[in-house]
């Protein structure tokens, strides 16, 4: 009798009602020969369909920083929902959370709550079009703002939507679609001598963690930054990913560089569906009751939602030390892998931001800078990869282009059984030939 696993019974269950079997494509892990079905979570562990205990680098793809389950998100959840999950008005709990947000990253001097990253993202382009009165917005190859239409032409992450038509993605919109390589203040030059006049927002994400782990190089957010005003259009700063994970004060805290508007998502709910955006005033005042530009949304801002972000800021502002924590153990991962790439003779640059670690399969002296060296690595060693991993007991993400999130749940000894993990993959990929 053939012998079907949990996980395999469950995925093909999962294929016939599910489109795709999955909520989201990246989950069906196509580029590493198939999906992950987890029964439960806790900590820095989740386990599988089958039984098996995964040590676990996903976190959700960000949003996690305190792990699964963590206390201060899931003790007396039921006295909250008693108060009720969803009001339909303006409640105390969402007017505080705006006020410490702002306390954080005073760019916010308005906020507006939304119920994921996508939302956000997607309603600040439109806030910044009803503003400036023009159309076209400038993005940057390899970061991903969300499955919106003009988010997805060229974009990172596993979105992989090249263009319009059978995308789905109507021909006008990738005409107002302006996508630049980053980290190159010259091609943003081009574009404004061009298309400077109907240039609403400049998008991107601050410190890009979608084509592995990109930072700007230096003058570039400050260079965007001049040059959005000079060109009467907005500078939007996608930081679901970094805002609150690389500090509380996001990437804007710490570049010195303050951006009109601001999307944040994933860590903001603590694992709940929460999202913001906000920024300037006067930017701000377009939306509607104010303004012209309508934007809502039934469960934006829900009372307990609100409460889990409120718990998430409690833990982070009550705990100075839980920052640097997480960020000494990435470090110390990312060093153990530098030095276990080396003494494999791999010319793998590791890469390490706060409680983000990444390198790509790709040989250079130096950590890829933009989408088209991303593209370079190599898919079929990093599948090869996570499949040893798996077998070692370590999750990590389906796609080259995902990186590595710790989280406060994660300890030295999850970091020791990682390098070993690796060291026994690597190894096994080099007598194959496959490194």
């Amino acid at each position: 009798m053939l012998n079907v696993t949990r996980s395999a019974d469950l995925w093909q269950r999962a294929t016939s009602v599910l489109a795709g079997g999955v909520d989201s494509p990246v989950r069906a892990g196509k580029p590493v020969g198939g999906p992950i079905m987890v029964r439960e979570a806790s900590g820095a562990y989740v386990v599988d369909a089958d039984g098996r205990r995964l040590l676990d680098y996903l976190m959700a793809y960000g949003p996690l920083l305190l792990g699964h389950a963590h206390p201060a998100l899931t003790r007396g959840l039921d006295a909250v929902a008693a108060r009720g999950t969803l009001h339909g008005c303006t409640h105390e709990g969402e007017v505080w959370l705006a006020e410490r947000l702002r306390g954080h990253m005073p760019s916010l001097e308005r906020v507006r709550f939304a119920n994921s990253g996508t939302e956000a993202v997607m309603s600040a382009i439109r806030v910044a079009r009803g503003f400036t009165g023009r159309e076209a917005v400038l993005r940057f190859a390899g970061n991903y703002h969300g499955h919106f239409d003009q988010a997805l032409l060229d974009a990172g992450a596993s979105a992989g939507a090249a263009g319009a038509g059978p995308s789905g993605i109507p021909t006008g919109v990738a005409r107002d679609t302006i996508v630049v390589r980053y980290n190159d203040l010259d091609a943003v030059d081009a574009v404004l001598h061009l298309h400077g006049k109907r240039l609403a927002a400049i998008v991107l994400e601050p410190v890009v963690a979608n084509m592995g782990l990109v930072h700007p190089l230096p003058g570039f957010l400050a260079g965007l930054r001049e040059r959005a005003s000079r060109a009467g259009a907005l500078l939007i700063f996608d930081e679901v990913i970094t805002g609150l994970r690389l500090g509380l004060g996001g990437a804007q805290g710490r570049y010195g560089v303050a951006p009109d508007l601001t999307a944040l998502g994933k860590v903001l709910g603590g694992g709940y569906p929460l999202a913001a955006f906000g920024g300037r005033a006067e930017v701000m005042r377009v939306l509607a009751p104010e303004g012209t530009v309508f934007q809502g949304g039934t469960l934006s801002g829900n009372p307990f939602c609100v409460e889990m972000a409120h718990r998430l800021l409690d833990v982070l502002e009550g705990d100075a030390e839980l920052l640097p924590r997480v960020r000494a153990l990435a470090e110390r991962l990312a060093q153990g892998l530098r030095q276990m790439l080396d003494a494999f003779d791999l010319r793998y640059p590791v890469v390490h931001d706060e409680s983000i670690v990444d390198f790509m399969f790709r040989a250079a002296d130096r950590p890829h800078r933009d989408y088209g060296e991303a593209k370079q690595a190599n898919a079929a060693a990093y599948a090869a990869f996570y499949r040893e991993m798996l077998a070692e007991g370590v999750l990590l993400a389906p796609s080259q282009n995902e990186v590595m999130f710790l989280s406060a749940a994660h300890a030295e000894e999850d970091v020791q059984l990682t390098l070993r993990a690796a060291r026994l993959a690597l190894a096994r990929m080099r007598e194959r030939g496959e490194v």
